[in-house]
Parts: C-alpha cells; structure tokens; sequence
C-alpha cells in the first residue's frame, strides 16, 4: 500500500517527480497526454452512445454526469483540506477553476471550432451557473460587513449549497425531457452499444483523465523549475491546468468528435458544482475564512466572466457562440493570470 501512496497523498507525489530523472520526466509527460487523450475519447464516445440510449441531450450529460465526475477530485481535495484545517484551499480551488473553466477553456474552444448554443437549455442551467456565483459573492459580502475580524463561510452556507446542488441536478433532467430540439436530435441517433457499456466508457474515461493529470502536472512543474521558471510563474499557470486539465482534455475530445455540445455542458456544470459541490461541501465540513484579495480580485475576475458569458448566450440568436467572444473570455482570463505575477496576489487553490 505504501508503493502507491503518491496517488493521494501530494507530497509523496512531488518528492517522487523531484527524486526523478528529467528523461524520465519527460518520457512520463508524454505517457500522461496520451493517457488523457485516450481517456478524453472513451469518455465522448460513452456521452454519445449514452444519450443516444437514454433520450437525454448530450448537453444534460455533460452538463450533469461529466461535470460532476471532472469536478469529483477538487471536491475531494477540499473536503479534505478543510478537514485537516487547511480551508482556505477549498474557496480557492472553486473560484480558481470556474475563471479558469470558463475563461480559458471555453474560450479557447469558441476561437477553435463553432460552437453551438442550445438556447433552451443554457437559458436555464446558464442562469444557475451565474446565479449560484454571485449569491456566493452576496454571501461572502454580508460576512464581510457583519463581522469585525476575517470573514467566514459557515456550515450552514455549506449544507444550503448542497441542498441548492440536489435541485440543480433534478432540475437539469426535467428541463432536458421538456427540450423538443434535443429531443429530435437524440431520436435521428443510433446506438451501437448499450447503456451500461456507456457509463463503463465513461467511467474509464474519467479514470484515466483524472489519473493523468494527477501524474501529468507535477511532471511538468518540476521539469519547469528545473530549468529556470519562477516559482509564481509555475503556480499561477500549474495550479489552473492542474484544476481544468479535465474539463480541458475532454473539450478538446468533444470538439474533435463533432460534439461540442459535450464541452459547453461540461463547462456549465463544472461551474455549477464547483460552487455548490465543492465550496458547499467544504464549508459544510468546516467554515471556510475569506481572504481579503478575494473581494478585490478573485470574485471580479469571476464575475466579470460568468456575466460575459451569460450575455452572450443572450446575444446569439443565430445558434453559434463568435469567435470573437471566445477571445474577449481568453483575454480576460490571460489579463487575470498576469496581473495575479505582477502584483503577486496569491494564487487560488
């Protein structure tokens, strides 16, 4: 058992890479992107098959089963980090990967390739996925001015963003039997494997992503530091690849595939539950305190993204995302990577 404790325990892990040869390293690196490509395609194809079988819009799986499995680690982590007294990387893990998410991912992809825009669906899920964001905010504000020393979120705001998480799932599935479009679409499909052979791809595609990426990011901060790079300079572009490298892995898979409604989902839900799943399920084990750079930085950086989308779901009647959008959303994001190493405001997460 102690072979193999470098897969959940991060220090473990880093003394591994760092006793390692670069060669070695290197050759891991490459192991670990293939490791995630393949898991990427097993997991796409899976989605496919699956709303084929079950009716249910591609986008409602990503938005729901692939969200919830790509943001299961962060949520670990930060129960975990909470638990241990460390509760501060679990507010840093959730607003660090929506900006991260959305910003880079997402705009990556709507510069990449067209992207659609289910208005029936992102009408709805889009509103909870700005709506839980900034009642977050709300929150962390009224702490913020009804306490004199650090401002905290307490348990109870934990078990209320659980409590909102259940109903955002249950909500997802009936708007998704209520969409004609989706509907039509999944009815032209045809199958070829059945529904428990999907959800074993899918499975082993997160597997196999969340397994790469475990191995994938500490390699390459390692090789990094080795030859040079800055310590925040690493933590500022490691720590976000590290949070989206799933939801990134699987973008790239679905826009590859030709469904890249897969990612839009994907990246939706992820936001959704990094929110409610991950800060609720940390807050509910053990308040999480706020630092001050979040209010002034942090929450900012968030809400000016998540607003940008949501106006522009708004804004495409044609059925597309622009490309344009998709570069406003990377430049907000480049803008904020870079402004937390020129001003050396500590990184989320």
């Amino acid at each position: 058992m102690e072979t193999f404790r470098w897969l959940w325990d991060t220090e473990a892990l880093n003394s591994l890479m760092a006793g390692a040869p670069t060669l070695l390293l290197l050759v891991s690196i490459v192991i670990c992107i293939a490791i995630l490509s393949k898991g990427a395609d097993w997991m796409v194809d899976g989605v496919v098959e699956l709303a084929t079988r079950t009716g249910l819009p591609k986008i409602v799986i990503g938005a729901t089963i692939i969200s919830l499995g790509t943001t299961m680690p962060e949520a670990f982590v930060s129960v975990m980090a909470a638990w241990m007294g460390n509760p501060g990387l679990a507010l840093g893990n959730g607003v660090g990967s929506i900006i991260a998410d959305t910003g880079l991912i997402l705009g990556l992809a709507c510069v990449l390739a067209p992207i659609p825009v289910n208005r029936f669906i992102l009408n709805r899920t889009g509103w909870v996925q700005v709506g839980v964001a900034t009642l977050l905010v709300i929150i962390s504000v009224y702490a913020l001015a009804s306490t004199t020393g650090e401002p905290v979120l307490h348990r109870w705001v934990g078990i209320f963003f659980l409590i909102l998480l259940a109903a955002y799932m249950y909500m997802t599935y009936r708007w998704s039997r209520q969409d004609p479009v989706s509907s039509e679409e999944n009815d032209s499909d045809a199958g070829t494997t059945n529904a428990g052979t999907s959800l074993a791809m899918i499975a082993g595609g997160l597997f196999l992503i969340i397994a790469g990426a475990r191995l994938l990011v500490p390699g390459a901060s390692e090789i990094a530091f080795r030859i040079g790079v800055p310590d925040d300079v690493i933590a500022a572009t490691m720590v976000a690849l590290g949070t989206s490298l799933p939801e990134l892995m699987t973008a790239l898979a679905s826009i590859r595939k030709g469904h890249p409604e897969i990612m839009v989902g994907n990246i939706v839900g992820a936001d959704v539950l990094n929110c409610l799943f991950v800060i609720g399920a940390a807050a509910a084990v053990r308040p999480l305190s706020i630092p001050s750079n979040f209010f002034v930085f942090h929450f900012p950086a968030m809400l000016i993204i998540l607003y940008s989308f949501r106006m522009f779901i708004s804004m495409n009647r044609g059925g597309w995302f622009k490309k344009w959008q998709g570069v406003w959303l990377l430049s907000v994001y480049v803008i904020y990577v870079v402004l937390q190493y020129a001003l050396n405001i500590e990184i989320p997460g």
